[in-house]
């Protein structure tokens, strides 16, 4: 059963990286915010960041091994996919430690399940937040890619 969490996560950050792969350099400088709000690179550094963030405070010791991306500035999408592979191995790490740890997290009340649960609705939102920005700027995303984010099963 432990096996499972690791791998929906793998899964998970495995769709985040579908769909950068599919954005074009433009699309990833698209907001909709027209009071200066996140980028769409600035929403993937974000997912990045808050991973980043959470090790700091449940394993500082797998902290260590990960950086913070400057939120201003401008990265490839190359540097952003390694960040964000970088993160999520960092995040699996946690994940598993914790299950070791009968499901604690320090810094978490709730457990590893839940912890779990709330980088997936994060990033989902996230991820969400991202296509709807990319339909409404006229940036087209391959139907195969859409449909491909949600499967899980393969």
């Amino acid at each position: 059963m432990k096996e499972q969490l690791p791998e929906a996560w793998q899964i998970h950050n495995k769709m985040n990286l579908l769909l950068i792969d599919n954005i074009t350099d433009a699309g990833m400088q698209k907001t909709l915010s027209a009071r200066g709000g996140r980028t769409i690179y600035q929403q993937l550094i974000h997912i990045h960041n808050v991973r980043i963030q959470w090790l700091e405070i449940c394993a500082k010791d797998i902290f260590k091994k990960y950086k913070v991306l400057d939120k201003e500035a401008v990265v490839n999408k190359k540097e952003l996919c390694n960040a964000l592979e970088g993160s999520a191995k960092g995040i699996e790490e946690l994940l598993s430690r914790s299950w070791d740890d009968a499901g604690r997290v320090k810094g978490f009340k709730k457990g590893v399940i839940s912890f779990f649960g709330y980088f997936i609705s994060h990033e989902s939102h996230h991820r969400g937040n991202i296509l709807v920005t990319l339909k409404q700027c006229g940036e087209k995303i391959p139907d195969a890619v859409k449909q491909g984010l949600w499967e899980w099963g393969k």
